[in-house]
């Protein structure tokens, strides 16, 4: 089945090889950017454009009414080139921002476009210390503080609002860390490591299979168990797109 798809995000790592995806799977894709010059590499991708920041609500609104989507994937994250650690303190209050206001402003656009499906990026390494590895339904690391605490009120933020605004469908991918072109890491990171395409093919996996919920989406590793999404969504870790002709 085709749908209408909104991708907020798309000119992130994530997003950039998602189009292609969703391309070749026959669906008409919106993908958004805040930079202008940004635009004519999702064009080439096939996302049709739209520079819009998330925090402006009535312009991101605007946006997905003017799309139609039946299906919102929210892939929006605000990192430095390459997650430099001496940028990433600042990062990870902007990142925060996103899940919180910026996941607000997406959920109400899409229930007001009448979308069906709303997909968001999660991180899976905000599990409570407990035995491993981590389930969906194992508890969040709620006594963290500093940074931590940061971060893990940005994603309860993001994945109570994905899964608890009906009458979306709400599906939660909490991605590994990121390798792959794009991330800043061709080789795999030590924590729950996850190829930036197979991050993707999950996103697309999730369009039309599982039911609304949490998905552990990791390469095999002690920290999460990906049973869940392989059993339901189909999800496959050693996907990887072709290479470009």
């Amino acid at each position: 089945m085709t749908h209408r798809i909104f991708l907020a995000g798309a000119s992130g790592a994530i997003g950039q090889r998602l189009i292609p995806l969703l391309h070749d799977a026959g669906h008409r894709i919106v993908g958004t950017t805040r930079v202008a010059a940004k635009v004519e590499k999702l064009r080439a991708l096939g996302a049709a454009p739209v520079v819009v920041d998330v925090f402006d609500a009535e312009a991101l609104k605007a946006a997905v009414l003017a799309a139609k989507p039946d299906i919102v994937i929210h892939q929006l994250t605000d990192l430095p080139p390459g997650l430099d650690p001496a940028k990433m303190a600042e990062a990870i209050g902007r990142n925060s921002r996103i899940r919180e206001e910026g996941t607000r402003n997406l959920v109400a656009a899409a229930i007001a476009a009448g979308a069906r499906r709303f997909i968001a990026q999660s991180i899976a390494w905000m599990y409570a210390p407990g035995p491993r590895p981590h389930a969906e339904d194992d508890p969040l690391d709620q006594a963290a503080e500093g940074p931590r605490g940061i971060t893990l009120a940005g994603v309860i933020s993001l994945e109570t609002q994905t899964l608890q605004s009906p009458p979306l469908e709400g599906i939660v991918l909490r991605y590994g860390q990121l390798h792959g072109p794009g991330t800043g890491s061709e080789a795999p990171r030590p924590l729950a490591p996850l190829h930036v395409d197979a991050a993707a093919h999950a996103a697309l996996l999730a369009i039309d299979r599982g039911k609304p919920g949490i998905y552990n989406i990791a390469e095999p590793n002690d920290l999460v168990a990906t049973d869940k999404a392989r059993r339901e969504l189909g999800f496959d870790a050693s996907f990887r797109l072709p290479p470009a002709t």
